[in-house]
């Protein structure tokens, strides 16, 4: 055997890690474990920060001993990636190591009275304010306003900042540092991609942005070092608490957002090339190459990689949809309607239509194209005739209208229509998604056989940095993959009209929360 490269895929939903044969990209061992979310209030989202991490070792360790009974020694894993599941928050203490709150998800909500305050001071309540310089718009969803909540209302974090005790990061630099020493000389960084997501970031100049950290009233000096996507940061350092020694000494030289990693292990380095991954959310990202675009049409504007200190960043629009799994994870934990996520696949296998049923899982608001906060979830065209079945069933619709609204818009920014669509992430193991998305989109859905790719996206970047080398992003170097087809196999009429349908449904879940009203109290 070759070099290997490690990833660490620290998702909402979940933590893996998983080791790759550099010269091959073949996946060679891996472990998966399941992190909780904390609802402690309807619309809150948390993550212990200290679970996430041990959540890292255990896959580190675990990965490990696989690899052992398969004869493959890990002193061939010359680098190790990480990326993560993006905007999360952390704020930890940098002289004890310790988270100083809980990590407050992406997808939270809290935070919606701390944007209708700060958008009171923009002329004009314009919440695409600073549009042209960090690509997003002013919504709970980005980092700097999860960050001014937690100043406003956590004594301890403020207190620590006032003592110069405080370290703030998105989960890449949360994990970076805690692995490269923590407490004892842990490297304090992020990557450009993971930046682009904070609203604190100019993605011209690729500096965090005096304006916007007075806009937002947050010290700079709490926030990470920005390098690129690809160099060494540190070396992996012994976890003391766990004697968890395994990687000790090899480089942490990949780091991406996981919707980045994945456009990375899609292959999408050409301009107009894009991919749509189905995690917690989905995530559809087109490459615009090294000039940013700036859409028409409810996307926003983001980094897409950048593959070196010396290297140019690449941009990309981005179509994000908060819940696209998490509708079937609902489905399970919350209605208990299946004790698998298999189980609702199976559930909507058995009738193959929603029977004029629909599912706006507007849980967290409405994103792309729409970003109307105020939506909230709704099943409609409930008849006495419906079951959980067509519920299930249009479950997985929603997944693929959403995506439908995403590319829509996409392909008006771009004006070149997508011929196909390129998709990975965990819910594309699902065959009748697959295909209802193909007959959604009247377009064939293309899956590679591997379906890991944000892994993929972070090993190649931290296999290509520079005093590591061992991973070629070179075109004629990147192996072909292969795929699997789904061609659309319903009339376009009836795709219309069922989406028609859902658009009408759209309208109906829009401006149901008000702020004023008790439950924000």
């Amino acid at each position: 055997l070759g070099p290997l490269v490690g990833a660490i895929d620290q998702g909402t939903s979940s933590t893996r890690f998983l080791v790759f044969n550099a010269e091959t990209a073949e996946l060679l061992s891996h472990h998966q474990v399941e992190i909780n979310q904390e609802f402690p209030r309807e619309g809150w989202v948390e993550q212990d920060p200290m679970e996430i991490l041990n959540s890292v070792y255990e896959c580190v360790e675990k990965t490990c001993e696989k690899m052992n009974e398969l004869n493959i020694d890990i002193a061939n894993i010359r680098a190790i990636g990480v990326t993560n599941q993006r905007e999360t928050t952390v704020v930890w203490d940098k002289t004890t190591g310790e988270p100083l709150y809980n990590a407050i998800v992406w997808l939270d909500l809290r935070t919606q009275s701390t944007v209708e305050r700060l958008l009171k001071r923009i002329p004009g309540k314009n919440k695409t304010f600073s549009k042209f310089k960090t690509g997003l718009p002013l919504s709970t969803y980005f980092s700097a306003v999860k960050l001014r909540w937690l100043l406003d209302n956590v004594e301890e974090i403020r207190k620590a900042v006032e003592e110069g005790r405080a370290m703030f990061g998105t989960i890449d630099s949360w994990l970076i540092w805690s692995l490269t020493g923590g407490k004892n000389g842990g490297i304090h960084c992020t990557d450009v991609t993971n930046a682009s997501r904070t609203m604190l970031f100019n993605i011209h100049s690729l500096e965090w942005d005096p304006d916007l950290c007075k806009f937002f009233d947050i010290p700079m000096e709490i926030l990470p070092n920005v390098r690129s996507s690809s160099e060494i940061y540190g070396l992996m350092k012994i976890c003391p608490s766990r004697e968890s020694g395994a990687l000790t000494g090899v480089p942490i030289s990949g780091c991406l957002g996981d919707q980045h990693a994945a456009l990375v292990g899609q292959m999408c380095f050409q301009d107009g090339q894009a991919k749509n991954t189905y995690g917690t959310g989905c995530f559809l990202l087109c490459n615009t190459g090294q000039k940013s675009v700036f859409s028409e049409h409810g996307l926003i504007t983001t980094i897409a990689y950048k593959m070196g200190k010396d290297k140019p960043a690449f941009y990309a629009l981005e179509g994000s949809v908060a819940i696209a799994g998490a509708v079937v994870r609902w489905l399970r934990d919350n209605l208990g309607i299946a004790k698998t996520s298999q189980e609702v696949e199976k559930l909507a296998a058995e009738v193959g239509t929603s029977y004029g049923c629909y599912f706006v899982p507007a849980f967290s608001g409405l994103y792309a194209p729409y970003w109307e906060p105020s939506a909230r979830g709704i099943i409609c065209g409930l008849t006495q005739f419906t079951n959980k079945n067509h519920i299930a069933f249009a479950a997985l619709e929603a997944v693929c209208f959403q995506t439908r609204e995403i590319l829509d818009a996409m392909n008006k920014d771009c004006g070149i229509p997508l011929s196909q669509l390129q998709v990975d992430g965990g819910m594309t193991n699902n065959k009748i998604l697959m295909q209802l998305q193909s007959d959604i989109l009247c377009i064939p859905v293309v899956k590679p056989s591997m379906p890991e790719t944000t892994a993929l996206g972070a090993a190649m970047a931290a296999g290509a940095a520079e005093g590591v080398e061992v991973w070629s992003l070179n075109p004629g170097d990147l192996t072909a993959v292969t795929c699997e087809r789904f061609e659309p196999q319903i009339n376009p009429e009836e795709s219309e009209y069922r989406y028609a349908r859902w658009k009408k449904a759209v309208m109906k879940s829009m401006g149901w929360e008000t702020s004023d009203g008790p439950s924000n109290g």
